[in-house]
């Protein structure tokens, strides 16, 4: 059993199908084994956009590092409230944020700097043009790791 699992989370229902497996996992297969949780966000998005009326340009305004901060307090409160689920296990939850601008790479960071031994997140499946639309985070991560990553299918309610 892993000892050291990084969770991605995006902060939508969808993103967080891998916590429940994980959970399940951990009590069937660790019992009583020490367990360290990362849940792990980045903020990708670090700009306003704004649509300039007449002129028909968007232009792009950093986010202050108030706001900055504002972003990264609700995104650790909301880990916080996922990894709930998991201290009433005993298991051990840290919550990270980061700011980047790939989700990919500051997972794979990640991963390398909290020495992860799993990596388990969920994927939407998406496939043929959507995903090259769109990209696929977890895809980036498991071809790009260096760690085991387990993927959970996603089921859209």
């Amino acid at each position: 059993m892993s000892q050291n699992i990084l969770i991605p989370l995006d902060g939508s229902a969808l993103g967080e199908a891998a916590v429940s497996h994980v959970s399940d996992m951990i009590t069937r297969l660790a019992p009583g084994e020490k367990i360290n949780i990362t849940l792990f966000h980045t903020i990708t998005t670090l700009n306003h956009s704004l649509y300039v009326h007449g002129g028909g340009e968007i232009v792009t305004i950093p986010y202050t590092p108030k706001e900055l901060d504002e972003m990264k307090a609700s995104a650790v409160k909301y880990l916080e409230k996922v990894g709930e689920r998991f201290k009433k296990d005993g298991i051990t939850v840290s919550c990270t944020v980061t700011l980047g601008d790939s989700a990919a790479k500051e997972i794979l960071k990640a991963e390398e700097e909290l020495k992860a031994d799993l990596v388990a997140m969920s994927t939407h499946g998406r496939g043929g043009l959507a995903r090259f639309a769109f990209g696929s985070v977890a895809d980036k991560v498991l071809r790009a790791g260096t760690v085991p990553v387990l993927l959970i299918r996603a089921k859209e309610e």
